[in-house]
């Protein structure tokens, strides 16, 4: 093993070994329940007018519903973790992982626009309430999906058991990229944080939106993965010449930026990009696991 391979190793062990991960999780985990009681104890602080000088028109501050949205961000910097701790071990888990992600933004909404619905008989004519039942609709859909999904990647996952030398090689690279990819990721959202928190104004009474944050942070999130997408598929050109493996990992690709576009517009074409991005990664996967069949038949 030469000094780069060494290198990467370790820093794989230290980042990305199952050790890691379990130790991440607690952590994690532990900041999402305290963040959960320090969420609701602000808001109860501010309804008794505990804070007199100040007052938020944000809807996070407003209602105790809305307090489940902190210990969600929480979880999807977990989720964003997996993903990088997944991609060396599996490409079709990887790409479950960013249809969790984006499932998991529009319920965490979901949570925040619980306090600001406005129950009456107008429900479908309030762009809120019509927006809020959109996303509901999404995730419920997006969550059957994803299952789908699953069961057509571990179709994929029995066949390969035994990893050939030629695999192996391709896995390295994936390590590589991996160990990249957790400091980038990280470097991005301390960027985004530190950017976010200087929007905060206590003198003109404002917040900015945690909306602002998260279309920043993922923004640029899903166009890293868009770009780790396209290496891989370069890489995978290398170990492969199959025209139904390489359609698969381009179609993820498109999947991918299908996603990243759902951030730059909002209300019904949003939910729309995202349930299409997952049903095109679905049917690429699905017609994938058809050519894989076929070819095993005929040999």
């Amino acid at each position: 093993m030469n000094k780069k391979n060494k290198i990467v190793t370790f820093l794989f062990d230290k980042f990305l070994s199952e050790n890691t991960r379990e130790k991440i999780e607690k952590i994690i985990l532990k900041v999402a329940i305290f963040s959960f009681f320090i969420h609701l104890a602000v808001i109860y602080l501010m309804k008794f007018d505990f804070f007199v000088d100040f007052s938020s028109n944000s809807e996070l501050l407003k209602n105790p519903i809305s307090a489940a949205y902190t210990p969600f961000s929480f979880i999807l910097i977990y989720e964003v973790y997996l993903l990088i701790y997944y991609l060396p071990k599996s490409f079709t888990i990887y790409i479950t992982k960013q249809y969790e992600i984006i499932t998991l933004i529009i319920i965490r909404k979901l949570f925040k626009d619980l306090s600001a619905l406005e129950l009456s008989e107008n429900w479908f004519e309030i762009k809120g309430d019509l927006q809020f039942t959109y996303d509901l609709i999404a995730s419920l859909l997006l969550f059957y999906l994803i299952f789908l999904f699953q069961k057509e990647g571990k179709l994929k996952l029995v066949k390969h058991v035994n990893i050939k030398p030629v695999i192996e090689r391709f896995v390295d690279k994936k390590k590589l990229i991996a160990v990249i990819l957790v400091p980038l990721f990280f470097v991005i959202a301390l960027y985004t944080l530190i950017d976010w928190s200087k929007g905060i104004s206590l003198v003109s009474e404002e917040l900015p939106t945690f909306e602002s944050i998260n279309n920043l942070f993922f923004d640029q999130f899903f166009t890293v993965l868009i770009l780790v997408d396209v290496v891989l598929l370069l890489i995978s050109f290398f170990y492969t010449d199959q025209f139904h493996k390489i359609i698969r990992n381009s179609g993820f690709v498109i999947s991918t930026i299908l996603i990243r576009m759902s951030f730059g517009v909002s209300g019904l074409i949003s939910t729309i990009l995202i349930v299409a991005a997952v049903l095109f990664g679905l049917a690429i996967i699905t017609i994938h696991n058809k050519y894989e069949k076929n070819s095993l038949s005929n040999n």
